[in-house]
């Protein structure tokens, strides 16, 4: 139902700020939930937030929180990750994610991915 690409990932000193971007394409994006998900070598994927078709609704990670925010404009179709105070462990590859039940966004059952884009945070 809908298409998902990443972009802004890049290499960023620790303390510093990046945001990423997830442009969708596709029918019914305005009521799918969104969120982002990361994963490290070695480690396993995991959840970083979510936001609920409206906006009204976010969630995040304990190890996230008050760090990043997550914002999206329906209007252009766009999901966003703002990440501030970057930590090394901070890195990964980050993946957008959008499905029709929130549920399935919060345990990483969504029906559409992005590609992915690398963060990388030097200490």
């Amino acid at each position: 139902q809908v298409q998902l690409v990443e972009s802004g990932g890049g290499l960023v000193q620790a303390g510093g700020s990046l945001r990423l971007s997830c442009a969708a394409s596709g029918r019914t994006f305005n009521t799918y939930a969104m969120g982002w998900f990361r994963q490290a070598p070695g480690k396993e994927r995991e959840f970083v937030t979510a936001i609920s078709w409206s906006g009204r609704n976010t969630y995040y990670s304990n190890s996230v929180t008050g760090r990043f925010t997550i914002s999206r404009d329906n209007a252009k179709n766009t999901v966003y990750l703002q990440m501030d105070t970057l930590k090394p462990e901070d890195t990964a590859v980050y993946y957008c994610s959008a499905d029709g039940q929130l549920t399935h966004v919060l345990d990483g059952n969504s029906s559409s991915w992005g590609q992915g884009t690398q963060v990388t945070v030097s200490s």
